[in-house]
C-alpha cells in the first residue's frame, strides 16, 4: 500500500490514541465539578459556574474522545448480523458505510466552523475565509491585529456569562479529528481487503481474512 497512506494512518491513529488516553481522565474533572456543586449548594452559596463548567467538560470529553472511540470500534453500532461475519465481509461493509459517517462529519464540521466564527463576532456565510483572515492578521500584526478582525464576542445568556468560543473551538477540533479518524478507518478497511494488516505492516494471515 502507498507509503503516504500508511504514514497517514500511523500519524492519525497515534495522535488520536494519545489524546483519547488523556481525555478519558476528564470524567474525574466532571465528577469534581459536580461534587463541588452539591457541596456549595448544601453548605455555602451556590456557585454560578459549576453547571456550565460541567457541560463544557462533557463537550470536551465527548468530542475529543470521539476519535479514540472510533479507533477502538467502541462506538455504538447495530450488531444484529455484523458480529458473525468474517473479517473480510466486515471490511467490505465498513468500507461502504464509513462514507455515511464521513459525509455526516463533514456537514457537522462545516456547521461547527460557522458556529465558532459566530462566537467570535463573524456573522456572514464565509467562516473559513474569516478564520484565514484572522490567522493572517495574527501572524502579521499579532494579537491586536487579530482582535480587530473580530466583532461582538458571544457569551452565554446565564448569570455567569462565560465566553462560548473556547467550547465551540474544542467541539470543532473534536469533529475534525473524528473526520480524520474515519478516513483512517476507511484506509484500514481497504488494506484488509487487499490482505494487509496496517497495524503490523505485514500481510494479513489467512485466519484473519476468513475468521
Amino acid at each position: 500500500m502507498n507509503g503516504f497512506l500508511r504514514g497517514y494512518v500511523r500519524v492519525v491513529d497515534a495522535m488520536n490514541y494519545r489524546l483519547g488516553r488523556i481525555i478519558m481522565y476528564g470524567i474525574f474533572v466532571m465528577i469534581g465539578v459536580l461534587l463541588w456543586s452539591s457541596i456549595s449548594k448544601t453548605f455555602f452559596l451556590p456557585s454560578k459556574w459549576t453547571l456550565e463548567i460541567a457541560q463544557f467538560s462533557l463537550v470536551a470529553y465527548y468530542m475529543l474522545g470521539g476519535p479514540y472511540s472510533i479507533q477502538l470500534g467502541a462506538n455504538v453500532r447495530m450488531d444484529l448480523f455484523y458480529g458473525n461475519w468474517s473479517t473480510r465481509k466486515k471490511a467490505w461493509v465498513d468500507a461502504i458505510t464509513i462514507w455515511f459517517l464521513i459525509f455526516y462529519l463533514g456537514v457537522l464540521f462545516y456547521g461547527a466552523v460557522g458556529s465558532a466564527s459566530y462566537s467570535l463576532g463573524h456573522f456572514s456565510d464565509a467562516p473559513f475565509t474569516f478564520f484565514w483572515e484572522l490567522l493572517k492578521a495574527f501572524v502579521t500584526g499579532g494579537p491586536d491585529a487579530a482582535k480587530e478582525q473580530m466583532g461582538f464576542i458571544e457569551r452565554s445568556p446565564t448569570a455567569w456569562r462565560p465566553y462560548l468560543w473556547p467550547v465551540k473551538a474544542l467541539a470543532t477540533i473534536g469533529i475534525f479529528l473524528m473526520l480524520l479518524q474515519a478516513i483512517s478507518e476507511f484506509i484500514k478497511d481497504i488494506a484488509t481487503l487487499r490482505g494487509i494488516d496496517l497495524r503490523t505492516g505485514e500481510p494479513a494471515s489467512r485466519t484473519q481474512e476468513t475468521s
